[in-house]
């Protein structure tokens, strides 16, 4: 396995925590914040409002040399009804070395408890995918062979 990382969902204020996170830890973001108006066009997402355009899409801050700190404004429409409450809103990313260390890890990790993405294709992942296990753990897979996250 690659790395371990940190994943924050928040409902429009995550801006305002990595900016807070950054006074603290330091660093640069990676790539610099993207917004949902920067995603490439998808037939997956749903038209999304001005207002909606302008949340962060994803955003990371490296945490030294082996972690990052990644987050996002979720956005109800395109999780599925999903509602971001504290308890929820942190998840364990792996990155892993192979497509098909994704899928072990996807496969185990999500038997007996909930898959909110299926491992799949995405812009940004030759494979991503998020669950949340039989104890309440929410996590997020990512194959992304030489892609920044």
């Amino acid at each position: 396995m690659k790395a371990v990382n940190i994943y924050l969902n928040f409902e429009g204020k995550t801006e305002a925590a990595f900016n807070f996170y950054q006074s603290v830890f330091g660093g640069e973001f990676m790539g610099g914040i993207m917004r949902y108006k920067d995603f490439p066009p998808s037939e997956e997402f749903p038209p999304l409002s001005e207002a909606e355009k302008n949340l962060v899409g994803h955003v990371s801050l490296p945490l030294g040399d082996h972690s990052i700190l990644m987050g996002t404004d979720v956005v109800e429409s395109l999780c599925k009804g999903h509602k971001t409450v504290m308890g929820n809103n942190v998840h364990i990313t792996l990155e892993t070395d192979s497509v098909e260390e994704a899928e072990t890890f996807f496969g185990k990790l999500s038997e007996g408890g909930h898959t909110v993405m299926p491992l799949e294709k995405t812009f940004w992942a030759e494979k991503y995918g998020a669950c949340t296990d039989k104890f309440g753990v929410h996590w997020q897979l990512n194959y992304t062979r030489n892609k920044a996250q």
